[in-house]
């Protein structure tokens, strides 16, 4: 019998100070498209879906009053979001010419992986990794 309270997908929802200039970014950054895009009357988006390859994840406009806040009010992130893709240098070039900034340049890691992280401009931190193969 399946476990009920057992999650059927988990994806994250990063909160942002402007969704629609967020949505570009890993448009152009990531390759992700747009599933869904749902915005208040005033205009502020509530929610929206995106999908990179396997990746679904989503974003919020920030609503203090609503305790949502971005890493920009906040002073930074405590989440690392971490891809594992076939070619993190590219994606980092890509993040990096849409505004992401370098954290921890990518490079072979002793612990075989090639990966660095960056921060992209709405304050969120992404570890963007590969595997190395001997």
């Amino acid at each position: 019998m399946p476990d009920v309270a057992s999650p059927r997908a988990a994806f994250p929802r990063l909160i942002v100070r402007d969704a629609d200039a967020a949505i570009g970014f890993f448009e152009k950054a990531l390759g992700a498209r747009l599933i869904e895009r749902f915005a208040e009357p005033g205009g502020r988006v509530a929610f929206a879906r995106l999908a990179s390859g396997d990746f679904t994840f989503s974003l919020s406009e920030e609503v203090p009053e609503w305790g949502w806040t971005s890493p920009i009010t906040l002073g930074g992130s405590p989440v690392l979001m971490q891809l594992d893709l076939d070619d993190c240098d590219a994606v980092a070039a890509r993040m990096e010419a849409e505004g992401a900034e370098i954290v921890i340049p990518i490079k072979d890691r002793p612990y075989g992986k090639r990966e660095g992280r960056l921060r992209d401009p709405f304050g969120h931190l992404w570890i963007l990794s590969r595997e190395l193969t001997a």
